[in-house]
Protein backbone atom coordinates (compact mmCIF):
# COMPACT_ATOMS: atom_id res chain seq x y z
CA UNK A 1 0.00 0.00 0.00
CA UNK A 2 2.80 1.89 0.82
CA UNK A 3 4.95 1.59 -2.57
CA UNK A 4 1.70 2.34 -3.89
CA UNK A 5 0.81 5.44 -2.69
CA UNK A 6 4.52 6.45 -3.26
CA UNK A 7 3.54 5.64 -6.95
CA UNK A 8 1.04 7.94 -7.08
CA UNK A 9 2.78 10.51 -5.15
CA UNK A 10 5.80 10.67 -8.00
CA UNK A 11 3.12 9.90 -10.87
CA UNK A 12 1.27 12.88 -9.75
CA UNK A 13 4.56 15.56 -9.36
CA UNK A 14 5.59 14.48 -12.77
CA UNK A 15 2.35 15.34 -13.86
CA UNK A 16 1.92 18.80 -12.59
CA UNK A 17 5.75 19.40 -13.68
CA UNK A 18 4.95 18.41 -16.89
CA UNK A 19 2.19 20.75 -16.53
CA UNK A 20 3.65 23.50 -15.46
CA UNK A 21 6.50 23.13 -17.74
CA UNK A 22 3.54 23.03 -20.57
CA UNK A 23 2.22 26.41 -19.25
CA UNK A 24 5.66 28.21 -19.46
CA UNK A 25 5.85 27.01 -22.78
CA UNK A 26 3.01 28.04 -24.24
CA UNK A 27 3.51 31.46 -22.65
CA UNK A 28 7.12 31.44 -24.38
CA UNK A 29 5.53 30.46 -27.87
CA UNK A 30 2.75 33.09 -27.13
CA UNK A 31 5.30 35.89 -26.75
CA UNK A 32 7.59 35.16 -29.77
CA UNK A 33 4.73 35.01 -31.90
CA UNK A 34 3.56 38.36 -30.52
CA UNK A 35 7.18 39.52 -31.53
CA UNK A 36 6.60 37.79 -34.71
CA UNK A 37 3.32 39.89 -35.32
CA UNK A 38 4.92 42.98 -34.31
CA UNK A 39 7.74 42.57 -37.06
CA UNK A 40 5.40 41.95 -39.57
CA UNK A 41 3.62 45.34 -39.16
CA UNK A 42 6.90 46.86 -38.72
CA UNK A 43 7.79 45.50 -42.29
CA UNK A 44 4.26 46.90 -43.32
CA UNK A 45 4.79 50.20 -42.10
CA UNK A 46 7.78 49.98 -44.22
CA UNK A 47 11.14 49.30 -42.62
CA UNK A 48 13.61 47.24 -43.68
CA UNK A 49 14.44 44.06 -42.96
CA UNK A 50 18.10 44.36 -43.14
CA UNK A 51 17.38 46.81 -40.47
CA UNK A 52 14.96 44.87 -38.45
CA UNK A 53 17.01 41.87 -38.04
CA UNK A 54 19.22 42.55 -35.59
CA UNK A 55 16.83 44.47 -33.58
CA UNK A 56 14.42 41.56 -32.98
CA UNK A 57 16.85 39.10 -33.13
CA UNK A 58 17.65 41.12 -29.13
CA UNK A 59 14.39 40.94 -28.10
CA UNK A 60 14.11 39.12 -25.01
CA UNK A 61 11.03 38.28 -22.86
CA UNK A 62 11.21 40.60 -19.64
CA UNK A 63 9.21 39.75 -16.43
CA UNK A 64 11.03 41.95 -14.24
CA UNK A 65 9.71 44.96 -16.23
CA UNK A 66 5.89 43.56 -16.34
CA UNK A 67 6.08 42.85 -12.13
CA UNK A 68 7.45 46.32 -12.19
CA UNK A 69 4.52 47.63 -13.97
CA UNK A 70 1.93 45.18 -12.33
CA UNK A 71 3.33 46.37 -8.62
CA UNK A 72 3.65 49.32 -8.25
CA UNK A 73 3.77 51.08 -4.94
CA UNK A 74 0.82 51.32 -3.02
CA UNK A 75 1.60 53.44 0.50
CA UNK A 76 0.12 56.58 0.54
CA UNK A 77 2.67 59.02 0.87
CA UNK A 78 2.22 62.75 2.19
CA UNK A 79 3.52 65.96 0.14
CA UNK A 80 6.11 66.48 3.13
CA UNK A 81 7.36 62.72 2.70
CA UNK A 82 8.22 63.15 -1.15
CA UNK A 83 9.78 66.23 -0.80
CA UNK A 84 12.07 64.99 1.91
CA UNK A 85 13.22 62.05 -0.32
CA UNK A 86 13.12 63.79 -3.74
CA UNK A 87 14.62 67.05 -2.76
CA UNK A 88 17.13 66.56 0.52
CA UNK A 89 19.91 68.72 1.31
CA UNK A 90 22.58 66.53 -0.66
CA UNK A 91 20.69 67.07 -3.98
CA UNK A 92 20.35 70.78 -3.71
CA UNK A 93 24.26 70.97 -3.07
CA UNK A 94 24.52 69.08 -6.32
CA UNK A 95 22.04 71.37 -8.64
CA UNK A 96 24.05 73.95 -6.98
CA UNK A 97 27.49 72.05 -8.24
CA UNK A 98 26.13 71.06 -11.63
CA UNK A 99 24.15 74.95 -11.97
CA UNK A 100 28.37 76.29 -11.55
CA UNK A 101 29.66 73.51 -13.78
CA UNK A 102 27.65 73.71 -16.87
CA UNK A 103 26.69 77.73 -16.20
CA UNK A 104 27.21 79.26 -19.79
CA UNK A 105 26.00 76.58 -21.20
CA UNK A 106 22.43 76.56 -19.01
CA UNK A 107 22.61 80.74 -19.70
CA UNK A 108 22.62 79.74 -23.86
CA UNK A 109 19.95 77.31 -23.54
CA UNK A 110 18.25 79.98 -21.22
CA UNK A 111 18.70 82.58 -23.74
CA UNK A 112 17.22 80.75 -26.99
CA UNK A 113 14.69 78.60 -25.15
CA UNK A 114 13.79 81.47 -22.87
CA UNK A 115 13.52 78.84 -19.89
CA UNK A 116 15.15 79.84 -16.40
CA UNK A 117 18.27 77.76 -15.71
CA UNK A 118 17.01 76.61 -12.37
CA UNK A 119 13.92 75.18 -13.80
CA UNK A 120 16.43 72.87 -16.52
CA UNK A 121 18.49 71.80 -13.50
CA UNK A 122 15.59 70.89 -11.90
CA UNK A 123 14.14 68.90 -13.67
CA UNK A 124 17.64 67.25 -14.98
CA UNK A 125 17.55 66.34 -10.77
CA UNK A 126 14.63 65.06 -10.27
CA UNK A 127 14.61 62.69 -13.55
CA UNK A 128 18.11 61.26 -13.44
CA UNK A 129 20.05 62.57 -10.45
CA UNK A 130 21.72 64.64 -12.86
CA UNK A 131 22.37 62.35 -15.33
CA UNK A 132 23.49 59.37 -13.10
CA UNK A 133 20.92 57.44 -12.88
CA UNK A 134 19.32 56.70 -16.48
CA UNK A 135 18.35 52.83 -16.15
CA UNK A 136 19.69 49.74 -17.38
CA UNK A 137 16.64 48.13 -19.15
CA UNK A 138 17.11 47.30 -23.02
CA UNK A 139 15.00 49.85 -23.91
CA UNK A 140 13.59 47.52 -26.92
CA UNK A 141 12.68 44.62 -24.87
CA UNK A 142 11.11 46.83 -22.16
CA UNK A 143 8.74 48.30 -24.54
CA UNK A 144 7.47 44.87 -26.49
CA UNK A 145 7.51 42.87 -23.12
CA UNK A 146 4.94 45.98 -21.30
CA UNK A 147 3.04 45.76 -24.51
CA UNK A 148 2.44 42.00 -24.98
CA UNK A 149 1.46 42.08 -21.19
CA UNK A 150 -1.62 43.80 -22.83
CA UNK A 151 -2.94 45.55 -19.97
CA UNK A 152 -1.71 48.70 -21.83
CA UNK A 153 -0.94 47.46 -25.25
CA UNK A 154 -1.60 50.56 -27.29
CA UNK A 155 0.71 53.14 -25.26
CA UNK A 156 3.59 50.51 -25.16
CA UNK A 157 3.11 49.73 -28.66
CA UNK A 158 3.31 52.99 -29.89
CA UNK A 159 6.36 53.78 -27.65
CA UNK A 160 7.89 50.85 -29.35
CA UNK A 161 7.50 51.88 -32.70
CA UNK A 162 8.88 55.19 -31.81
CA UNK A 163 11.91 53.57 -30.37
CA UNK A 164 12.48 51.67 -34.29
CA UNK A 165 12.44 55.32 -35.78
CA UNK A 166 14.82 56.39 -33.17
CA UNK A 167 17.43 54.02 -33.88
CA UNK A 168 16.33 54.24 -37.58
CA UNK A 169 17.48 57.66 -37.60
CA UNK A 170 20.79 56.58 -35.84
CA UNK A 171 20.69 58.70 -32.55
CA UNK A 172 21.76 55.97 -30.11
CA UNK A 173 23.51 52.35 -31.13
CA UNK A 174 20.96 49.51 -30.05
CA UNK A 175 23.59 48.12 -27.93
CA UNK A 176 23.12 51.13 -26.35
CA UNK A 177 19.53 51.74 -26.34
CA UNK A 178 18.88 51.40 -22.49
CA UNK A 179 16.21 52.75 -20.19
CA UNK A 180 14.46 52.43 -17.32
CA UNK A 181 11.35 49.30 -16.80
CA UNK A 182 8.99 51.24 -18.75
CA UNK A 183 10.96 52.74 -21.69
CA UNK A 184 11.51 56.49 -20.24
CA UNK A 185 15.32 57.19 -21.66
CA UNK A 186 18.34 59.29 -21.01
CA UNK A 187 19.24 61.96 -18.64
CA UNK A 188 15.89 63.62 -19.33
CA UNK A 189 13.67 60.21 -19.19
CA UNK A 190 11.97 60.91 -22.03
CA UNK A 191 9.83 58.46 -23.66
CA UNK A 192 9.83 57.35 -27.30
CA UNK A 193 7.22 59.59 -28.32
CA UNK A 194 8.46 62.37 -26.38
CA UNK A 195 12.47 61.99 -27.89
CA UNK A 196 10.75 62.06 -30.86
CA UNK A 197 8.67 65.09 -30.35
CA UNK A 198 11.32 67.45 -28.35
CA UNK A 199 14.43 66.11 -28.21
CA UNK A 200 17.07 68.66 -29.96
CA UNK A 201 20.78 67.93 -31.24
CA UNK A 202 22.39 71.09 -29.68
CA UNK A 203 26.28 71.11 -30.19
CA UNK A 204 25.23 70.28 -34.03
CA UNK A 205 26.96 66.38 -34.39
CA UNK A 206 23.60 65.07 -36.49
CA UNK A 207 22.43 62.89 -32.98
CA UNK A 208 20.16 63.91 -30.47
CA UNK A 209 21.93 62.73 -27.38
CA UNK A 210 20.02 62.97 -24.53
CA UNK A 211 22.16 59.81 -22.71
CA UNK A 212 26.12 61.92 -22.70
CA UNK A 213 25.86 65.02 -24.26
CA UNK A 214 24.68 68.00 -21.78
CA UNK A 215 24.30 70.64 -24.65
CA UNK A 216 21.53 67.80 -26.09
CA UNK A 217 20.23 66.99 -22.39
CA UNK A 218 19.66 70.76 -21.50
CA UNK A 219 18.09 71.85 -24.88
CA UNK A 220 15.63 68.78 -25.04
CA UNK A 221 14.22 69.67 -21.55
CA UNK A 222 14.35 73.24 -22.42
CA UNK A 223 12.60 72.80 -26.05
CA UNK A 224 10.11 70.58 -24.02
CA UNK A 225 9.20 73.30 -21.42
CA UNK A 226 8.92 75.80 -24.54
CA UNK A 227 6.37 73.83 -26.60
CA UNK A 228 4.80 73.55 -24.02
CA UNK A 229 3.81 76.91 -23.21
CA UNK A 230 6.50 77.72 -20.68
CA UNK A 231 6.85 81.49 -19.68
CA UNK A 232 9.62 83.02 -18.81
CA UNK A 233 9.05 85.68 -17.40
CA UNK A 234 6.81 83.79 -15.04
CA UNK A 235 7.82 81.86 -12.15
CA UNK A 236 5.69 78.75 -11.38
CA UNK A 237 3.26 79.86 -8.20
CA UNK A 238 3.78 79.96 -4.66
CA UNK A 239 2.95 78.48 -0.93
CA UNK A 240 0.51 80.16 0.59
CA UNK A 241 -2.24 80.54 3.62
CA UNK A 242 -5.94 80.65 3.84
CA UNK A 243 -7.23 83.20 6.62
CA UNK A 244 -10.01 82.88 8.55
CA UNK A 245 -12.36 84.13 6.00
CA UNK A 246 -11.58 81.83 3.15
CA UNK A 247 -15.01 80.25 2.33
CA UNK A 248 -13.37 76.46 3.06
CA UNK A 249 -16.97 74.78 2.54
CA UNK A 250 -16.60 76.07 -0.93
CA UNK A 251 -12.74 74.33 -1.60
CA UNK A 252 -13.91 71.41 -3.18
CA UNK A 253 -15.25 73.92 -6.24
CA UNK A 254 -12.27 76.05 -6.16
CA UNK A 255 -9.63 73.71 -5.96
CA UNK A 256 -8.13 72.61 -9.53
CA UNK A 257 -6.29 73.25 -12.22
CA UNK A 258 -9.11 73.62 -14.84
CA UNK A 259 -9.79 76.77 -17.09
CA UNK A 260 -12.93 78.02 -15.05
CA UNK A 261 -11.67 77.86 -11.30
CA UNK A 262 -8.86 80.09 -12.32
CA UNK A 263 -8.96 83.56 -10.97
CA UNK A 264 -6.67 86.65 -10.77
CA UNK A 265 -4.42 86.98 -8.18
CA UNK A 266 -6.55 89.75 -6.50
CA UNK A 267 -9.99 87.72 -6.37
CA UNK A 268 -7.56 85.01 -4.32
CA UNK A 269 -7.06 88.00 -2.01
CA UNK A 270 -10.99 88.88 -1.82
CA UNK A 271 -11.52 85.37 -1.08
CA UNK A 272 -9.01 85.46 1.87
CA UNK A 273 -5.78 83.24 0.33
CA UNK A 274 -2.54 85.35 1.95
CA UNK A 275 0.85 84.78 1.06
CA UNK A 276 2.69 81.78 3.62
CA UNK A 277 3.59 84.94 5.96
CA UNK A 278 0.38 85.95 6.31
CA UNK A 279 0.38 89.18 4.39
CA UNK A 280 -1.35 89.84 0.91
CA UNK A 281 -1.03 89.02 -2.26
CA UNK A 282 1.14 90.67 -4.67
CA UNK A 283 -0.29 93.08 -6.35
CA UNK A 284 0.12 91.55 -9.97
CA UNK A 285 -2.50 90.73 -13.13
CA UNK A 286 -1.94 87.46 -13.10
CA UNK A 287 -4.26 84.20 -13.38
CA UNK A 288 -3.83 81.25 -10.68
CA UNK A 289 -5.47 78.38 -9.67
CA UNK A 290 -5.69 76.75 -6.17
CA UNK A 291 -4.52 73.56 -5.30
CA UNK A 292 -4.27 70.84 -1.98
CA UNK A 293 -2.33 68.32 -2.59
CA UNK A 294 -3.02 66.29 0.36
CA UNK A 295 -6.23 68.33 1.15
CA UNK A 296 -7.51 70.51 3.14
CA UNK A 297 -5.33 69.74 6.40
CA UNK A 298 -1.86 69.88 3.97
CA UNK A 299 -0.19 72.65 2.04
CA UNK A 300 -1.85 75.26 -0.20
CA UNK A 301 -0.75 76.29 -3.25
CA UNK A 302 -1.66 78.92 -5.76
CA UNK A 303 -0.19 78.13 -9.39
CA UNK A 304 0.35 79.49 -12.62
CA UNK A 305 0.72 78.73 -16.20
CA UNK A 306 3.93 77.41 -15.80
CA UNK A 307 2.88 75.15 -13.03
CA UNK A 308 0.60 73.41 -15.85
CA UNK A 309 3.58 73.30 -17.94
CA UNK A 310 5.15 71.19 -15.33
CA UNK A 311 1.87 68.82 -15.35
CA UNK A 312 1.69 68.25 -18.73
CA UNK A 313 5.54 66.34 -18.22
CA UNK A 314 4.09 64.94 -15.31
CA UNK A 315 0.37 64.40 -14.51
CA UNK A 316 1.49 64.24 -10.46
CA UNK A 317 1.23 67.56 -8.45
CA UNK A 318 3.85 66.17 -6.42
CA UNK A 319 6.32 66.03 -9.10
CA UNK A 320 5.88 69.54 -10.04
CA UNK A 321 6.02 70.68 -6.56
CA UNK A 322 8.96 68.77 -6.17
CA UNK A 323 10.76 70.31 -9.31
CA UNK A 324 9.27 73.66 -8.33
CA UNK A 325 10.77 73.25 -4.31
CA UNK A 326 14.29 72.50 -5.96
CA UNK A 327 14.34 75.16 -8.10
CA UNK A 328 13.59 78.05 -5.33
CA UNK A 329 15.99 76.06 -2.96
CA UNK A 330 18.56 76.74 -6.61
CA UNK A 331 17.44 80.33 -7.03
CA UNK A 332 18.50 81.09 -3.21
CA UNK A 333 21.78 80.69 -3.78
CA UNK A 334 22.54 81.68 -7.36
Amino acid sequence: MVRQLLILCLAFCVFTSSQAVSAQDAKRLAFEDYVESLKNEALQKGYDADFLNPIFASIKQRETVVKADRNQPERRLTLDNYLETRVPDWKVKQALEQYNLHKDLFERVAKKYQVQPRFIVALWGNESNFGRIQGNHPVISSLVSLAHEGRREHLFKTQFFAALEILKQGHISLENFNGSWAGAMGQSQFMPSSFLTYAVDANGDGKKDIWNTPEDVFASIANYLSKEGWRGDQTWGRQVKLSDTFPKERISSLEGLSQTRKKSLQAWSDLGVRRFDGSLLPEVDMQAALILPDGPDGRVYLVYNNFETLMKWNRSYYFGISVAYLSERIAKEI
